[in-house]
Parts: structure tokens; C-alpha cells; sequence
């Protein structure tokens, strides 16, 4: 087995969720005269790839440091809905098993396709991958929760539909286009569609059930579209943690990394190396061709 880096790069560029402290690196010694290198880092758990925990939202749950690699690593799948998705839009469980074969107990990352707007890519927009990125409503967490879903990972800045959080009170310019999107398409209002009572669904209804995700998922996720591969998270062993950075990766049979690095070596990169998405169409056409 070989891996596939599903983590985007972290560095001091890199947006946290809004309004949480960003990354921030300073060194405290260098190689004159202390004959080592030394940093002092802060940041915020919601700042790049990261793992949302059970007491982010629910104060009786577990930490990040009792969630077992069991737990962090199993089976799953990869879904696509780019094709079917854009700003302000409500993906839905249908969407999903239309592409793909959700068991009992995946994992399941979701690509948007809005990793394109992420800092390390071409396309670069963050207020598209935080404010304007598609998002699931109720009927979405009721599937997860009878699928018995192990974690969801997203490739945006939240796994909450960005007009279900605070962020509509922090952007009231989206919050509107987002009212007069939902009014065209669903027939309802903004604020008809996410009532209070939904309010940040998938945290606040899915932690209790120990339902948790990831945010910010990227990397080579274009390798994989539309396909069941192993799945692994891995943060810190973090005591107390309500949440963490990690990294996230995929695990194919050799043959099939084999396979995947000469697609790769075919594609246009970021500058970090990994797959830009606006940059390789055909990768996402030929995904979607074979599911």
C-alpha cells in the first residue's frame, strides 16, 4: 500500500476558519550562535487540514487524543459533486449514492471541487472556498447518521453549508446573493431554508452521535474521484483537544499508485506539487466517466 496526500499545505498563508487566530511562526534561535534552528508556533485548531472534535460543539464528548486509529482509519470513498454543485448550493445524500457506493461505517470525503479556491491553488478565491462553498442540509446528516458514517472530510472551509454558520452575520453582501440564489433555485428564502433550529447541523447534531469531520481536505484529491480507496486521519495525540490540524491521507495498492503517478505526472501542479484542479479538467471528466 502507498499513500495520497488528501492534506492542503500548511504555512503562515494559509486561511484559518473565519475569525480563528491564523497560523503564526517565529524562530526563537537560530544557527548563530545556538548551533540550532529553533520556532515558536500558534495558531488555532481550525487552521488548514484539520479534525473537528466531539467537544468543539458537545461538551460531553470525547477529545481528540480518544479517538481511536481505529476509528481515524478505515474504509471509504471519495465522491465528486462538482458537476452537480456551485456557489450557495445544497448537495443532498441522493447526489451522493448517485456516484458512489456508501456502506455502513465509511469514512466519506466529499470534493465540492471548491479545493480549486483554496490559498495553494492557481484559482486561488477565499471567499469563495470559506463564504460561497456548497453545503448539505438536514436531510443530509439524518443519511449520515443512519449510514452510521465513521467521518465526512470536506474540501472547503466548512462541512455546515457557510449560510448555516456565523458567517452570514460576518458577510451580509454573500448572506444576500445567497437569499436571492435560494429564492431562485429552491423557492425559499435564506432564512427559510436554514432555520434557527438547523443552525450548524453538522456540528452541533452529528458530534453527539460521534459523527465528526474534517475541513479543508485537498491535496491530490483529484486522483481519486468517485472511488473507494483506505482512508487515514491522523492528528495529534491531543489531550484535551477540541479539535486538531492533521493530515490526511489515502491508501491505494502499489500497482494502482503506479497508475495514479503517471496520470499525475501528466497533470499541472500547484506550486507545492500537488494537482491543480482548474489546470486538469479531464482528470475530473475522466472520474466521472467511469463511476
Amino acid at each position: 500500500m502507498k499513500p495520497i496526500d488528501l492534506s492542503i499545505p500548511l504555512g503562515v498563508g494559509t486561511p484559518a476558519w473565519p475569525t480563528y487566530e491564523p497560523l503564526q511562526v517565529k524562530y526563537f534561535k537560530r544557527l548563530a550562535p545556538n548551533g540550532a534552528n529553533g520556532q515558536l508556533v500558534t495558531h488555532s485548531n481550525h487552521v488548514g487540514t484539520h479534525l473537528d472534535g466531539e467537544i468543539h460543539f458537545y461538551t460531553p464528548g470525547k477529545d481528540i487524543s480518544e479517538l481511536s486509529l481505529d476509528y481515524l482509519m478505515a474504509d471509504g470513498v471519495v465522491v465528486d459533486l462538482s458537476d452537480v454543485v456551485g456557489d450557495y448550493d445544497i448537495y443532498t445524500s441522493e447526489m451522493v449514492e448517485s456516484k458512489v457506493d456508501v456502506k455502513e461505517g465509511d469514512i466519506l470525503i466529499i470534493s465540492t471541487g471548491y479545493h480549486r479556491y483554496g490559498w495553494d491553488q492557481p484559482t486561488a478565491d477565499e471567499v469563495r472556498y470559506m463564504v460561497k462553498h456548497p453545503g448539505p442540509d438536514r436531510e443530509f446528516a439524518e443519511w449520515a447518521k443512519a449510514k452510521k458514517l465513521r467521518w465526512i472530510g470536506v474540501d472547503c472551509g466548512s462541512a455546515d453549508h457557510p449560510m448555516n454558520t456565523k458567517v452570514r452575520d460576518w458577510m451580509p453582501q454573500q448572506a444576500e446573493e445567497c437569499d436571492a440564489h435560494f429564492r431562485k433555485k429552491y423557492d425559499k428564502g435564506l432564512y427559510d431554508v436554514f432555520t434557527p433550529d438547523k443552525y450548524q447541523l453538522m456540528h452541533l447534531e452529528m458530534f453527539p452521535f460521534g459523527i465528526v469531520h474534517a475541513e479543508c481536505v485537498g491535496g491530490d484529491i483529484d486522483l481519486l474521484l468517485n472511488r473507494r480507496v483506505k482512508i487515514g486521519c491522523f492528528p495529534w495525540r491531543f489531550v484535551e483537544g477540541e479539535s486538531c490540524v492533521s493530515r490526511i491521507v489515502a491508501f491505494v495498492d502499489d500497482e494502482e499508485h503506479e497508475e495514479l503517478m503517471a496520470k499525475k505526472a501528466k497533470c499541472t501542479l500547484t506550486k507545492y506539487g500537488d494537482v491543480a484542479r482548474a489546470e486538469n479538467q479531464w482528470l475530473i471528466d475522466e472520474a466521472n466517466r467511469k463511476r
